[in-house]
């Protein structure tokens, strides 16, 4: 093996989904065929199996040694539910020490939970499938969740969000390691988007609702009736049967966002179901919406979901 190709493992661990496995291994193929002066990107699949290390079981470099240590160790998918940390236990120590010997760590979508697992995310920026977005930061809280962004890259650990952002993450890869002439080549020959998109593109508002705040939970119900139309603080906290100020405190504690917030998200949610399935002019929205002003409305709905109305439209309008 050219000692010089970078290694790229990827862990077949219990439920992993084997499509990202593949069509990872095949993106990596086609940049090496992108790249320049003969460069490449080695690929090795391990696979976990009861508590020894995981071993190889492919290789695309066959006379790579076995022993050969990753540059990249890649955690993809899984169509399961999140692996429990008993069964990541027998994988979470072999993947610190991994770590601790230079080897990079990926993961993708519920990968996260396996990262999660070795206990080097705690202050960690992180990211995973936005559905997935509370259970992770309940079972590791010491991370720092961000599920608006599609991949984060920490440099040792990088992290990607939904099912299919293994192109994303495999994309990013292909640029450290060949060079942006290669990732935009690979991106236009499998005919993707190259590296930029966020995740929260594509997510919709999920409220926590599962926090026990009986109080807070009736204001919940209340702005979900009204899509977020009536969000005055007398109200909310009438409807809770709460003091303002200890309404506020209370609320922001048990959904993670102010009052304010929560009722934007929520009207912004009915924006998107409008400008996706509806032929109604913008204008006409915000004020379906909630927004008088046209201008309030393309602002808020920008810092919420990364794009403006109208280019929201053109991309997923049905």
């Amino acid at each position: 093996m050219d000692k010089t190709a970078p290694l790229i493992g990827i862990l077949l661990y219990p439920g992993a989904q084997v499509s990202a496995v593949l069509g990872l291994t095949d993106l990596f193929q086609i940049a090496g065929q992108s790249a320049t002066h003969g460069d490449r990107l080695d690929v090795r699949h391990l696979r976990a199996e009861g508590d020894g290390p995981p071993k190889p079981v492919f290789d695309t470099a066959p006379q790579a040694a076995g022993d050969a240590r990753c540059d990249v160790l890649i955690l993809p998918p899984s169509l399961a539910p999140p692996i429990t940390p008993a069964a990541a236990a027998p994988l979470a120590g072999w993947l610190r020490d991994r770590h601790a010997q230079g080897t990079v760590l990926a993961s993708i979508c519920a990968g996260a939970f396996l990262l999660g697992e070795t206990g080097l995310l705690a202050g960690r920026a992180v990211t995973t499938h936005w559905t997935h977005a509370q259970d992770l930061q309940d079972r590791f809280p010491d991370a720092r969740v961000d599920c608006d962004r599609l991949v984060i890259d920490g440099g040792d650990i990088v992290s990607a969000g939904g099912l299919m952002s293994w192109t994303d993450l495999g994309l990013k890869l292909v640029d450290r390691f060949l060079g942006p002439v290669a990732m935009a080549r690979t991106a236009r020959m499998l005919l993707v988007d190259p590296p930029g998109r966020e995740q929260r593109f594509y997510s919709g508002f999920v409220p926590r609702l599962t926090h026990g705040d009986a109080a807070i939970l009736k204001a919940q119900h209340f702005l979900q009736a009204h899509e977020g139309s009536e969000a005055r603080l007398s109200v909310l906290a009438s409807q809770a049967g709460l003091e303002e100020r200890t309404f506020l405190r209370r609320f922001q504690k048990a959904t993670g966002l102010t009052a304010t917030d929560y009722a934007q998200r929520l009207r912004v949610a009915k924006a998107q179901e409008l400008l996706q399935f509806g032929q109604q002019p913008i204008e006409r929205i915000a004020w379906e919406v909630g927004y008088s002003d046209p201008g309030a409305f393309r602002k808020v709905f920008l810092r919420i979901v990364g794009l403006p109305p109208g280019e929201y439209r053109q991309r997923f309008h049905a």
